[in-house]
């Protein structure tokens, strides 16, 4: 065991026993539910993943999912801590049987301005949520828009001391993010706890965490239709792409700045098995979460020991102190998940895609989902969004005109490229997106349109190099492409033909097209050319 893995686990145990304490009540649970998740997430996740600074455990959005998708079900309060072990199950299956399908790289199909966006949205509504807890109020309402309004309605009840106490916590936690290697949260946990004892703060109506009971219950489970189990498996799913797309986004994060190798199906089998550790000890959803992991980082963590000890220290931590524990304030640990939001709420990324003048609405559109249709829906909207902007930028069809640069054999996009020559007589395009159902038709059109607006065109090169593949209905669009322009006299010549297409087109008898085909553009363009001079300069009729 090296020094710095001792030291970051000491320090990340202490950030840890806040944080759980805090995101248990944001999934409406005790609060033991989510440290024997971190202390079996840790353990489990050492044994099988491979990032040295991750640090498996309950986190901030995992906590709000859940706590959406328990009260997607009414009526059964007093099973949600059932339930919960049943969503925590069913996230770990899902996590092992994508990683034993190797879906790691299906990731990416959450682009990061929507799990930014997304982040944003959950920040603020989590935030939200904790105002009645600094407050010292008890409010509940469907949406954080009938919160801010049943909490501006109690304002006359309003718990000054509670207040105060939480705005020092969150002030004074803000001030120890600025020093990472210092367990600010913990320190805050010990002064609230030390204040809440000398000031005797739960007689003056300061709501406090209460008792912590660690013995091990087994859980009653509620007489559930199938609808309704089925509703828990339906908000799973998402909940895993997020957990996944929010761990995935950490470990890789920090492995690219130290040179680190790590690789997501593996990460996904590894999360898999943690949620799974943390269903038997009836915990919540873990994932690598970034304040944790980062927490790790700053402290120099050299090893996955560090997820050992950070998961035993829990465990010491909360044996010795859970009588203390229990007289911690609700003001306190509100205090302490608005901090942990706060870099969140960081505006820079939006600006940044408004400069760049790519995403920015997406992003946003994922953080106004969240606020406006909830936690759940937001979610689901937002992973829409990410499949819409992809289907949207390979549906739209581009080409571009290649012109040949100088005497080389090089050709480029002539509208980028002011040297390039246009060869005579022949128009050369190349689709700039994979063709597929969404756009091949629309693309071949495009090409169709501009080679029958140039009469003195008697042959045409298409690039096909983006695909690498084609499905039934790109080949179609191909094929017919091929008979409409053959057919006005015009030669059609394929370039850069992959080898999957060059074999569909033989599987679907167009042996002439496939023999059309040449190796580079400048093999494509002398092949029409000598074809051009073999029909004695004869023109096509437009």
């Amino acid at each position: 065991m090296r020094k710095g893995d001792l030291i970051a686990g000491v320090s990340v145990a202490g950030l840890l026993l806040p944080e759980a304490v805090a995101y248990a009540s944001i999934a409406g649970l005790p609060p033991q539910r989510a440290i024997l998740a971190g202390i079996a997430g840790c353990l489990t996740y050492a044994a099988f993943g491979r990032s040295r600074f991750a640090i498996v455990s309950p986190t901030s959005s995992s906590a709000a999912i859940l706590a959406a998708t328990l009260a997607s079900i009414p009526g059964v309060d007093g099973f949600k801590p059932a339930l919960a072990t049943i969503v925590v199950a069913l996230a770990g299956c899902l996590f092992l049987f994508a990683a034993a399908a190797r879906l790691g790289g299906f990731t990416g199909f959450i682009s990061r301005p929507v799990l930014g966006g997304f982040a944003f949205g959950l920040a603020i509504t989590i935030i939200i949520h904790q105002l009645p807890r600094l407050a010292g109020v008890e409010v509940s309402a469907p949406n954080i828009w009938s919160l801010l309004a049943e909490l501006a309605a109690a304002l006359p009840q309003w718990n000054l001391v509670s207040l105060a106490i939480g705005a020092v916590a969150l002030v004074a936690l803000l001030l120890l993010k600025r020093f990472p290697a210092v367990p600010g949260a913990f320190l805050v946990l010990a002064a609230g706890v030390a204040a809440s004892l000398g000031l005797g703060l739960a007689g003056q109506g300061v709501a406090v965490v209460g008792a912590i009971n660690l013995e091990p219950r087994w859980p009653t489970f509620p007489a559930l239709g199938w609808p309704e189990y089925a509703t828990l498996a339906q908000f799973t799913v998402p909940l895993v792409l997020i957990l996944f797309a929010e761990s995935w986004g950490t470990i890789r994060a920090l492995a690219l700045r130290h040179g680190d190798s790590v690789e997501p199906n593996r990460e996904l089998g590894a999360l898999g098995f943690a949620n799974l550790a943390a269903a038997v000890v009836q915990g919540m959803p873990v994932g690598a979460g970034f304040s944790a992991g980062s927490a790790s980082e700053a402290a120099g963590a050299k090893t996955r020991a560090t997820a050992v000890i950070a998961g035993l220290g829990l465990a010491v931590l909360i044996a010795f102190a859970a009588p203390l524990v229990a007289q911690l304030p609700q003001a306190v640990l509100a205090a302490v998940v608005i901090a942990a939001l706060t870099h969140s709420l960081d505006l820079a990324p939006f600006l940044r895609l408004w400069r760049l003048g790519r995403d920015f609405y997406i992003a946003v559109g994922a953080a106004a989902s969240v606020l406006l249709l909830g936690v759940l829906a937001g979610m689901l909207v937002a992973i829409a969004l990410s499949l819409i902007a992809l289907v949207q930028r390979l549906a739209t069809p581009h080409v571009a005109r290649l012109g040949q640069v100088g005497n080389s054999h090089d050709y480029v996009d002539v509208a980028r490229h002011e040297d390039a020559v246009l060869p005579k007589g022949i128009a050369i395009w190349r689709p700039t997106e994979p063709l597929f159902f969404a756009n091949a038709d629309r693309t071949f059109a495009v090409i169709r349109n501009k080679v029958a607006a140039e009469p003195t065109v008697r042959a045409v090169v298409v690039s096909l190099e983006e695909s690498a593949e084609f499905d039934s209905t790109a080949l179609d669009a191909l094929l017919e492409f091929d008979r409409a322009i053959s057919a006005s006299g015009v030669r059609v010549q394929l370039a850069r033909l992959h080898h999957r297409v060059s074999d569909l087109l033989l599987a679907a008898g167009a042996t002439d097209l496939q023999a059309r085909s040449s190796y580079s553009v400048d093999d494509a363009v002398r092949a029409v050319s000598a074809s051009i001079q073999e029909q004695g300069g004869c023109h096509h009729e437009a």
